[in-house]
């Protein structure tokens, strides 16, 4: 009787728990390699997602707090700059061009953004890629009533040329607080895998005078974002704002800022990764429970091997095998659970902050975590066959009285 054969006849009489242990196996790669990927691919993405964007100028505040407001469209603005602030960074020499941007309204929870055209027109979002409209829409004019939405924002309201609504004041949606103005869609941006396809775009003077706004204020931006000649610049303006300076914030450079983000909650990807490889861990005990009480049952099947002729190796072999064959069932079950997970946390990401992540993307950690759990079914297998490989066999064919 061939080992292979063996292990497959000792899998299929004990199938209830094989499938029980496997799913175990599942459950703690899965989450493994879940966690490992995104972890990394979240990091990756966000500090890399700047849109095009060398800085971001904006009120006195945190660096972190002015670039996820500005670049990704998250938290609150921290305060207004007037126009000279605009003026003046824009007529620094080290300065390629700036887009001012102003905030404090959404539609059903997207944002709305009053910007200018030239975030279209003269910006690149990737190397010789510009936010573009699609099919046969247009950028919105100078008038105040017109907008440009995002591809996501479009997809998620339903929006398309031609379409009305009345934004809602404040940055959450409170049907309580719907503007008067109506608002007509000009056209749709081409997806662009950035924060900006869920925002929706106005003018500027079209925010800056909605009515409810605070008229003394109605010049003001919330922040502005600058693209810099060289990016060796922001070290110049850096010493100029934010060490010279107390009343503004230039966010430089922006990849730096936002791995401040991920610094601040590594603690957590520790949390996330010890409990998975804690799971692992009771996994694998869980191989060395399930084999090792079935013992006691096969006692007599396995003397009866040995008093056939199969050496005390294979014995040792075929248990061990049959633990490392449970674990690869597990491991072809954790591909599917991780693919579950990584999809399912792709698509929240993608509403709530418009940065795309891929399932699909190769990690090292497919080949590592199941090689692991490979090894730890191994050890944990060992147990067992060694109490099989030193079972006496005439006390395993004796009869239970």
């Amino acid at each position: 009787m061939t080992l292979p054969l063996l292990i497959r006849r000792s899998l299929r009489q004990h199938a209830l728990s094989t499938m029980v242990t496997a799913i175990s196996i599942a459950l703690a790669g899965g989450l493994l390699m879940a966690v490992w990927s995104l972890k990394q691919q979240a990091r990756q993405t966000f500090e890399q997602m700047d849109g095009g964007w060398d800085a971001v100028l904006g009120a006195r505040s945190s660096k972190l707090q002015l670039v996820l407001n500005a670049i990704f469209h998250l938290e609150a603005s921290p305060g207004n700059l007037a126009p000279a602030d605009v003026e003046f960074i824009a007529r620094n020499p080290a300065v390629h061009h700036v887009v001012p941007i102003a905030m404090g309204d959404n539609y059903q929870g997207f944002r709305i953004v009053g910007t200018t055209t030239n975030l279209f027109t003269e910006h690149e979002y990737q190397p010789g890629r510009k936010l573009q409209v699609t099919g046969t829409g247009r950028l919105f004019d100078d008038g105040y009533r017109e907008a440009v939405l995002g591809s996501f924002a479009a997809r998620k309201l339903g929006f398309k040329v031609g379409s009305e609504f009345k934004p809602y004041h404040g940055l959450n949606y409170d049907a309580n607080s719907q503007h008067e103005e109506t608002y007509v869609v000009t056209g749709v941006l081409e997806p662009s895998n950035t924060p900006a396809d869920k925002v929706i775009w106005i003018p500027l003077a079209g925010l800056q005078n909605m009515a409810g706004h605070d008229p003394a204020t109605a010049t003001d931006v919330s922040a502005v974002l600058v693209k810099l000649r060289a990016p060796a610049a922001g070290r110049q303006l850096d010493q100029m704002y934010n060490k010279q300076g107390n009343r503004l914030t230039f966010a430089w450079p922006i990849g730096a800022v936002m791995s401040q983000l991920f610094d601040k909650i590594g603690w957590f990807d520790r949390v996330l990764t010890l409990v998975a490889a804690l799971v692992a861990l009771v996994a694998a005990g869980s191989v060395l429970t399930s084999i090792y009480n079935s013992m006691a049952a096969r006692r007599r099947d396995l003397a009866i091997l040995r008093a056939l002729g199969a050496r005390r190796t294979t014995i040792f072999g075929a248990i061990v095998g049959e633990a490392v064959a449970v674990v690869a069932l597990g491991n072809l079950l954790a591909f599917g659970l991780y693919f579950v997970i990584l999809s399912a946390t792709a698509l929240i990401l993608r509403e709530q902050t418009g940065v795309v992540i891929d399932a699909w993307q190769f990690n090292a950690v497919w080949l590592w975590a199941p090689a692991t759990l490979l090894g730890l079914g191994a050890l944990a297998g060992m147990v067992p066959a060694w109490v099989a490989y030193r079972m006496d066999v005439a006390a395993g064919l004796t009869p239970d009285s």
